[in-house]
């Protein structure tokens, strides 16, 4: 099986474990199950540190997005009212689930940004409509909240195709890169000069 493959078939079973759990108001085995997904993609990609940024990105995101949408009344969920307005810790979770497919399973996504905001406008509300149909989120106004979520993830999903972008491209978290590509230059110099000789 390959990689790309293990990533979604991981994010499937993260996905469906944390919304049966949070439909069955169990939110912190809901995250629970998450984090066991998140902790094996961590130690599977090539840069965990990077990796692990993005995700935190990703969560940051996830929280102001599922904490304006239920402030707004457009979702409810279980549990909405232990967490003084803030979106419920499970549902952030998937948000860190999700991004663990950007540079892998759903790298498609990252083509260029209609790609991703039409990948954005029908998944999302796909997603939350599935959730919903298990149990883990109502809709006052099931037509309004689709809407609102389709274009609010036509807008998201190619942010954080650019925040992961941002941080893959960046070299601050690879304190040995500077230093491979030194020893590289320092090789190829030892060439040159033994050749001159």
């Amino acid at each position: 099986m390959t990689w790309k493959l293990m990533n979604l078939v991981l994010f499937k079973a993260g996905w469906v474990a944390c919304v049966a759990l949070a439909a069955r108001d169990l939110p912190a085995l809901a995250t629970l199950a998450v984090g066991v997904v998140v902790l094996i993609h961590l130690f599977a990609v090539a840069v965990p540190v990077k990796e692990a940024v993005f995700l935190l990105a990703a969560a940051a995101i996830g929280l102001v997005w599922e904490s304006l949408l239920l402030s707004t009344g457009l979702i409810q969920y279980l549990e909405s009212s232990q967490y003084g307005g803030w979106a419920p810790h499970w549902i952030v979770a998937m948000w860190v689930l999700f991004a663990t497919t950007i540079n892998h399973g759903l790298s498609w996504v990252k083509r260029n940004w209609m790609v991703s905001a039409a990948a954005g406008l029908v998944g999302g509300p796909l997603a939350f409509y599935a959730g919903s149909g298990i149990g883990a989120v109502t809709f006052p106004n099931p037509v309004m909240a689709l809407a609102v979520i389709g274009l609010g993830w036509a807008i998201l999903l190619p942010l954080v195709v650019l925040v992961s972008d941002t941080i893959t491209d960046s070299e601050i978290l690879e304190p040995d890169a500077p230093a491979a590509g030194a020893r590289t230059r320092s090789a190829g110099l030892r060439r040159e000069g033994g050749q001159n000789a």
